[in-house]
């Protein structure tokens, strides 16, 4: 504990900003980490727990009171090698983690919590641009071969532990570049590609291969993707030892109310991975933009706050974002602490120009000649935790564009069923995550980890699944693991 005092002397610090009218005007990350002065007084506001509730809020445990330490006496190498035994990628969790650890945080009882999530980015973005961070190749190969479909979060932090395991580790991605929903679906402004480009490069020098535009099972009609090619689950159960489904929840929740079929409705997952590949220089993107249109976003999760931050940048003439659930309160403090609150969660892009109303319904989308004009909705009074239609409360507004971006139901089904694996009741993979058969599913060497087998979830979730799985296959193939869990 650096300093015994430190909670009681010093505030909390957010991170600084650039003004919401100056970052709308480009897609780059807008948000500067603590310097290291700054850093080493937040680090002085860890009280060093006799229980650090913030470490099991952590989805992977990070082990946090040491490295606030390690921080506040400025010791950044021995902090990143503390952080790293934890998290593979700290720079996408210090970047897009919602952070349950501060809201575990002895602090959240009375008073602002320490900025962990702060201290990470500090701590990882210090030890890049130090050097500190480099390939860590494994000092034997073990003989055996290993596939992982997706290269989200939890696919590369499998691939990365057993690759440092000493196993071939091949990853098959269905895009055109590594990264899964962090490169296609989190904006640019959120967190820059370079984070992804890098750790690839570490994780290649590591042994791990790459093959992007491989889609196994089949290649859907109008997937976008002309270099796709079709990899069969027969093939890799015959070439690797272990296989591990990693993909992400990507069947979108629609909308099934009358007009859904005009031009200007889409999807979130059909709009966000445009400007991402603009952003990163591809040509021949579709043209699908916001600017000059009244943008209506339906879903009031991360993925809808994504489209807003997007829908700005465009240039939208207004953007709205309604959400069917009532408004969440918004405490001072944590009331359920140490759990995760329910709580009103306001997003930079939401500062940047957004109204938000609550307990809506959409009834109808109204058009002209085949195109969007308008959305019809209705309020709601929620009883006994069931939606009840106001009446007389029906209203209309403009909508050139609507997004939908109600949340995932499942993985796509094609992979699934290609491997024959056994599904549980919302058509994830049923795996469970204790005991000897942790992460298997029904399929002899099939393992699944991430939102593949526990459905739309965080990165951090991500992350810590794949770390796990990984081990369990190490397990599987040589009998023990020596990688952490």
């Amino acid at each position: 504990m650096g300093k015994a005092t430190g909670f009681l002397e010093f505030q909390r610090l957010e991170e600084a900003y650039q003004a919401p009218q100056e970052r709308k005007q480009h897609y780059r990350e807008f948000v500067v980490h603590l310097s290291d002065d700054e850093a080493k007084v937040q680090g002085a506001r860890c009280m060093d727990c006799g229980t650090p509730f913030c470490m099991s809020g952590c989805p992977v445990n990070n082990i946090i009171p040491d490295w606030n330490d390690l921080v506040y006496r400025q010791d950044w190498r021995a902090a990143i090698q503390t952080l790293h035994t934890t998290n593979n990628f700290p720079e996408f969790t210090g970047r897009l983690c919602p952070a349950p650890c501060e809201e575990a945080c002895v602090l959240r009882i009375n008073a602002d919590p320490v900025g962990i999530k702060s201290i990470e980015h500090a701590i990882v973005d210090k030890a890049w641009e130090s050097g500190w961070i480099a390939p860590q190749p494994a000092a034997r190969n073990t003989g055996r071969k290993v596939a992982v479909i997706g290269s989200g979060p939890a696919g590369l932090a499998s691939a990365q532990q057993l690759a440092r395991a000493g196993h071939a580790v091949t990853v098959f991605e269905k895009n055109d570049r590594i990264g899964g929903l962090l490169r296609y679906g989190i904006p640019d402004f959120k967190m820059e590609k370079s984070h992804i480009d890098r750790r690839v490069e570490q994780m290649k020098a590591e042994g791990v291969e790459f093959r992007t535009n491989h889609v196994v099972a089949s290649v859907p009609p109008g997937a976008g993707n002309p270099k796709a090619q079709a990899v069969e689950p027969s093939e890799l159960l015959a070439e690797f030892d272990a296989v591990v489904l990693a993909g992400g929840a990507e069947v979108p929740r629609d909308l099934p109310v009358p007009g859904r079929q005009l031009d200007g409705v889409h999807f979130a997952m059909d709009f966000l991975p445009l400007q991402n590949r603009r952003v990163a220089g591809d040509r021949g993107v579709k043209d699908l933009w916001a600017k000059g249109k009244h943008v209506v976003v339906i879903g009031g999760g991360d993925t809808g706050s994504d489209c807003v931050g997007t829908s700005n940048r465009h240039g939208a003439v207004s953007v709205t974002q309604f959400e069917l659930l009532p408004m969440p309160p918004d405490p001072e403090l944590n009331p359920v602490w140490p759990y995760w609150p329910t709580r009103l969660r306001t997003s930079s892009s939401h500062e940047e120009g957004a109204e938000r109303d609550w307990s809506i319904a959409t009834k109808q989308l109204l058009g002209e000649n085949g195109k969007l004009k308008a959305l019809r909705a209705v309020r709601l009074e929620w009883k006994d935790g069931k939606p009840v239609e106001v009446a007389g409360s029906e209203f209309t507004i403009p909508a050139d564009l609507v997004l939908l971006a109600m949340g995932f139901v499942s993985p796509v089904q094609s992979v699934l069923e290609g491997f024959g694996v056994e599904k549980d009741a919302r058509a994830n993979v049923r795996a469970s995550t204790e005991g000897a058969l942790a992460y298997r599913t029904s399929v002899p060497k099939v393992f699944a980890a991430g939102d593949m087998r526990r459905g739309q979830s965080l990165v951090v979730w991500a992350i810590r699944e794949g770390r796990q799985c990984a081990r369990a296959v190490d397990e599987f193939l040589m009998g023990s693991s020596e990688l952490p869990r």
